[in-house]
């Protein structure tokens, strides 16, 4: 709606995740987890998906392996701070809109506009297996959202959580142009 570049980092760990399971890279192994980060190019197409070294990332990013791995590859420092690098040269080549678990805390904490989109573990369940396409495996979904909710808000760096500035945007029963409107009229 801003005519900006929509950087989904989220879709960066999953990039790195991905890479590390493909390696055979023990997903705990935090300096070798970073060491790859750093080596990845790590790009986005004209549609806004993740480019591997060139390669879609998708859909093979949001696989099941990759969504119970993600959180334990992300955790690492090395690896934090080998994306947030990446992301913030993102940043300076063009403005851009950025959705990520801290994107306003850490990555971008002086940007210009923050906001904190929040919503029941179910009703985020039921988007995500809707996305999915598995509908069926609804208690599966939210199980896995509220595990990873957990690791990523208690973890050592970066955690998950609300920065003081940023504005509070409850989406439960929103549709997407409804959230969109809202964020638009604080902009």
């Amino acid at each position: 709606a801003l005519g900006l570049v929509y950087l989904d980092t989220g879709a960066m760990y999953r990039a790195v995740t991905l890479s590390v399971l493909a390696r055979a890279i023990d997903p705990a192994d935090g300096e070798a987890c970073g060491r790859l980060a750093r080596e990845l190019d790590l790009t986005f197409d004209g549609e806004g998906r993740i480019r591997i070294d060139g390669a879609a990332g998708e859909p093979a990013i949001r696989g099941p392996g990759v969504t119970q791995a993600v959180s334990t590859v992300s955790a690492h420092r090395e690896v934090r701070a080998a994306v947030v690098a990446k992301q913030r040269l993102l940043a300076e080549r063009s403005g851009l809109v950025a959705e990520g678990r801290d994107t306003t805390t850490v990555v971008f904490p002086a940007a210009d506009h923050k906001f904190f989109l929040t919503a029941s573990e179910t009703e985020r369940a039921r988007r995500r297996a809707r996305e999915l396409g598995q509908e069926q495996a609804l208690e599966r979904v939210r199980t896995e959202i509220g595990r990873r909710d957990q690791q990523d808000s208690t973890r050592e760096h970066s955690p998950l959580q609300r920065a003081p500035d940023a504005v509070l945007v409850e989406t439960d029963g929103l549709e997407v142009d409804q959230v969109v409107a809202r964020i638009l009229s604080v902009v």
